[in-house]
């Protein structure tokens, strides 16, 4: 949920990434990838939604340590190994039901029942922009073409 909330990252780009996607040096996370899945098929990994989500997307210096804890203690090792496997095989997807519950348990720990999921993309925008970045950093941060897509995101 962390990078959900801090990288405003769409949970199929968070799915899909694989070890070689992180770059510590740099501090950033690369997105070139995502994950969709339909009822009853294989996941399908592709390209993010839009062309403009193929990016590269600053880690919060905060998130370092954790990012640098999750790799050692959770990932094997391996450029292509996904950072958030299934329990039922580390070259199986996450799927989403597994994530949903628990984030479900923390919103109504939270006092905060009526919060979805995406409701991280909104925050990691809204976060980035409380920290100075222009418009046009937002909309290569959240992978979108549109000013207007990019306010959609932004709350007080």
């Amino acid at each position: 949920m962390l990078i959900a909330a801090w990288c405003g990252l769409r949970y199929g780009e968070i799915a899909e990434l694989r070890r070689g996607d992180i770059d510590l040096d740099q501090q950033v996370i690369r997105i070139r990838r995502a994950v969709a899945r339909v009822a009853g098929e294989k996941p399908i990994i592709g390209p993010p939604k839009s062309s403009a989500g193929v990016r590269d997307v600053a880690i919060p210096p905060h998130l370092l340590p954790e990012f640098k804890r999750h790799l050692a203690d959770h990932v094997a090792v391996g450029a292509r190994t996904l950072l958030f496997p299934s329990s039922r095989g580390s070259d199986r997807h996450l799927a989403p039901a597994t994530s949903y519950r628990h984030f479900y348990r923390a919103h109504e720990a939270a006092g905060r029942p009526d919060l979805r999921w995406h409701d991280l993309r909104h925050t990691g925008a809204t976060l980035a922009a409380a920290t100075g970045a222009t418009l046009a950093e937002l909309m290569a941060r959240l992978g979108h073409r549109s000013p207007r897509a990019a306010l959609v995101y932004q709350h007080g």
